[in-house]
């Protein structure tokens, strides 16, 4: 469904805020968007459906000639075709910002060092410390 004049208007005027606001931002998603393409990747969908369709054969063959075995591996084949044909493509992983707001090293999903970790052991008892000192400080 096409958009309206409206929306595109719409559209248009948030994809220059964003120029405004960060263009290299703005460029990295316009660049990572046309490179990934939308939808179904077509290659993965053709597999899905032949390891589908052989799955279908597969149990057609075992009922025939009534080799139960043989229709559950086809069954299964023919699930796990259309799951593979169903899963949408990858989604390129996500850099690490760093505090200047510019990507990370590239350490290749390394972390750094972490600064001091707040005493206090478990989550919930350091969230409930921060609750308590955020309603003493409102009060």
């Amino acid at each position: 469904m096409p958009l309206s004049e409206h929306e595109q208007r719409v559209l248009a005027q948030m994809e220059q805020a964003l120029y405004a606001e960060d263009p290299r931002l703005a460029t990295t998603l316009k660049s990572s968007a046309s490179a990934s393409g939308h939808g179904l990747d077509r290659r993965r969908v053709a597999l899905g459906v032949l390891g589908a369709v052989v799955g279908l054969g597969l149990v057609v063959l075992g009922v025939m000639s009534q080799m139960i075995w043989v229709g559950a591996i086809g069954f299964l084949l023919m699930v796990l075709g259309g799951a593979w044909a169903a899963k949408p493509p990858a989604r390129p992983k996500l850099g690490v910002v760093g505090g200047d707001g510019k990507g990370g090293g590239g350490g290749g999903g390394r972390r750094g060092p972490r600064g001091p970790r707040p005493s206090g052991g478990s989550f919930m008892e350091r969230m409930e410390q921060q609750w308590d000192k955020r309603r003493e400080q409102g009060l």
